[in-house]
C-alpha cells in the first residue's frame, strides 16, 4: 500500500510544482510572500484573525490570486508552520546538557513569538522539513553520549512537551488574546483572585493551601518557574546519561 503524499509536503520537500515557490522580481505574488504575510497576521491577531480575504488585502491582490499558490487555509497553515520557526539554533558541542537547554530556550522563544503554532500543531506529528530540522538538532545534542537512539528521542520529546506546556499557559493564557497588550502579571493576578474566590479548603484542601501561600498571586516570575522545571528535567536526564556510560 502506497501512502498518498499531500501536496503541501510535496512542495516543501521539493517534489511538487516548482512554480508554486517561484521567487524573484518577476513573481509579484509568490508562496513565500504569501506565507510571510500570513505569519505576520497570525502573530498579531491569532489564527482567528487570519482569512484568505484579509491576506489578499494585505498583499494588495485579488483573493483568487492566492489560490494559484495555496488551495485553502488549511494548506496555508502547513506552510506557515514550516516557515515560522526559522532554522534551529546552533548548539554547544560536547555538552549534551548545555545543548538541550539551549535548544529548549530557543524553542520556547519560537512559541512565544508565534503562539498560534501551539494551536495549529496540536495532536499533529511534524512532517514538514522546517519542523523536522528542529527535532534533528535536538537529537544531535546527544551525539557525544552513549544513550540509545530510543532514549535520545524520548529525552528530546520530554523536553519538547515541557516547553510546549509552559508556553501554552504563559505565552497564551497569561498574555491575553491576540492583539491585546501583554500583561502576564495582571492576568496572573486576575486568575489568583478567581482561585481565591472559588476554592474552599473543605473541597480542595491542597489547592486552598497553595492559594493561601500566594502561589497564584501576580508576583510569580515566569523565567524562574521555567528554569525550575527545566532544571529538574535535565537533572533526571543526568542520571539516565550516567547509567548509559556504565553499560
Amino acid at each position: 500500500m502506497t501512502t498518498e503524499i499531500p501536496r503541501t509536503l510535496q512542495v516543501l520537500w521539493g517534489a511538487g510544482d516548482p512554480g508554486r515557490r517561484a521567487r524573484g522580481p518577476h513573481q509579484a505574488l509568490s508562496l513565500d510572500r504569501i506565507v510571510e504575510a500570513a505569519v505576520a497576521i497570525a502573530d498579531a491577531d491569532g489564527i482567528a484573525g487570519l482569512s484568505m480575504a484579509r491576506l489578499a488585502e494585505r498583499l494588495g491582490s485579488a483573493p483568487m490570486s492566492l489560490y494559484r499558490h495555496v488551495s485553502n487555509k488549511d494548506e496555508l497553515l502547513v506552510f506557515m508552520m514550516d516557515a515560522a520557526p526559522g532554522p534551529p539554533p546552533e548548539l554547544p558541542t560536547g555538552d549534551w546538557r548545555a545543548a538541550l537547554e539551549a535548544w529548549a530556550r530557543a524553542l520556547r522563544a519560537v512559541y512565544y513569538a508565534h503562539p498560534w503554532i501551539l494551536q495549529v500543531s496540536a495532536g499533529r506529528p511534524p512532517l514538514e522539513p522546517g519542523q523536522l530540522a528542529w527535532l534533528d538538532r535536538g537529537l544531535a545534542g546527544f551525539a557525544t553520549t552513549q544513550l540509545s537512539e530510543r532514549d535520545r528521542f524520548e529525552a528530546v520529546m520530554t523536553v519538547l512537551n515541557y516547553v510546549r506546556g509552559e508556553a501554552q499557559i504563559t505565552a497564551i493564557l497569561l498574555r491575553g488574546s491576540p492583539g491585546e497588550g501583554a500583561d502576564p502579571i495582571g492576568a496572573q493576578q486576575e486568575y489568583g483572585d478567581l482561585i481565591a474566590r472559588f476554592v474552599r479548603p473543605e473541597r480542595f484542601p491542597a489547592l486552598a493551601t497553595a492559594a493561601d501561600a500566594g502561589i497564584f498571586a501576580g508576583t510569580g516570575d515566569a523565567e524562574e518557574s521555567f528554569e525550575w522545571g527545566l532544571s529538574r528535567i535535565l537533572d533526571g536526564l543526568e542520571s539516565v546519561v550516567a547509567q548509559s556510560t556504565k553499560r
